[in-house]
């Protein structure tokens, strides 16, 4: 039988014991080995390992002696409990060698969870369970996460105070971010939240959000874009003894200067314009951000813009100027221009 959508992300989450076996085939293995680590935890609990309920196969041992599979589904343990036989990166190739396990499951023997890549309509391994009347066969594609799946990763990591806008923010970053890094950085917000009973807001997220700019970039640029030009000099001794080269600050400078002439030039004003941005931006920067496109406009930006690419090309032909001292005098003017 074949499950999908909302069945697929609940059945994951609870799956029934008594079923034969389970097959999670998918191009991104990311997203295949998350699921499956869903399910089987799922079905063994957390000590299920330890108690040698699991029984891991790899496809490629598989080939060299079919009946290792047959031999665990049929296996008894030591411990008490539901058992799993794990058939790892299967292919076309094993179907017969799966469909014989399934063939002769029984009620009380191990279940048995095959993971797999894309597979095809006209796959054999896939025809198998989706024709199996016991047994389940689930896709994973790389569809964004329903609202669902990301409230209960929200939940079993012990978030459940949610503002509306950090929800917001936390569906947008489940858009750009791989699932295991999602997760991750989900688990990074529950222990920043930890033996806090105030609900999660968006510079919660933002503290925690992987950064898309260096942190002393980022302070350099909101310098110039606040107007604030007696900051420079110093942040940029700063940005120099950490190294940074003058062409990569040039690079997010126009980076930054960049998104703000788009937001500034949505239709609907700034705040669409940012909230359009990919990647999302979270809390604090996206209303700094905001904020800096409204005061500079769309023209003044556009001659923001073009200073910056006119210093990227002087610094990458074969001028003797000196380069950070290009930039420098770039960005002081900008904020200069700001301050108008």
């Amino acid at each position: 039988m074949k499950l999908s959508g909302i069945a697929a992300t609940r059945y994951f989450a609870k799956p029934e014991a008594n079923r034969t076996g389970l097959l999670i085939f998918g191009a991104d293995a990311m997203r295949v080995a998350l699921r499956r680590q869903e399910a089987i935890a799922a079905l063994i609990g957390p000590q299920g390992e330890e108690e040698m309920r699991l029984s891991r196969l790899p496809a490629g041992d598989l080939r060299k002696d079919g009946a290792a599979l047959l031999d665990a589904v049929k296996a008894v343990g030591f411990f008490p409990g539901p058992r799993v036989a794990f058939v790892e990166d299967a292919t076309d190739g094993l179907a017969d060698t799966v469909a014989a396990a399934l063939s002769d499951w029984r009620e009380g023997d191990a279940q048995i969870i095959v993971t797999a890549g894309q597979l095809t309509a006209k796959s054999k391994l896939r025809k198998l369970f989706e024709g199996h009347n016991n047994a389940y066969a689930i896709g994973i594609y790389d569809d964004p996460p329903s609202r669902e799946e990301v409230e209960d990763t929200l939940r079993k990591a012990g978030l459940r105070e949610i503002s509306q806008a950090a929800m917001t923010d936390l569906m947008a970053l489940s858009k750009e971010l791989d699932p295991g890094d999602f997760r991750q950085t989900v688990e990074k917000i529950a222990l920043y939240k930890y033996d806090d009973t105030t609900a999660l807001t968006p510079e919660d997220v933002a503290a925690c959000a992987p950064a898309s700019i260096e942190a002393d970039v980022d302070d350099v640029l909101n310098i110039v874009a606040d107007g604030r030009a007696a900051e420079l000099g110093p942040m940029m001794r700063r940005i120099e003894g950490q190294g940074v080269a003058p062409v990569t600050l040039t690079i997010q400078s126009l980076r930054h200067f960049r998104a703000l002439h788009a937001a500034a030039s949505d239709p609907a004003g700034p705040a669409s314009g940012i909230a359009r941005m990919r990647p999302p931006i979270f809390g604090p920067r996206r209303d700094r951000m905001q904020r800096q496109a409204g005061n500079w406009g769309m023209f003044r930006l556009e001659e923001a813009v073009k200073l910056l690419i006119e210093t990227d090309l002087t610094l990458r032909s074969s001028s003797r100027a000196p380069q950070m001292a290009v930039i420098e005098r770039a960005l002081m003017r900008l904020a200069m221009m700001a301050r108008r």
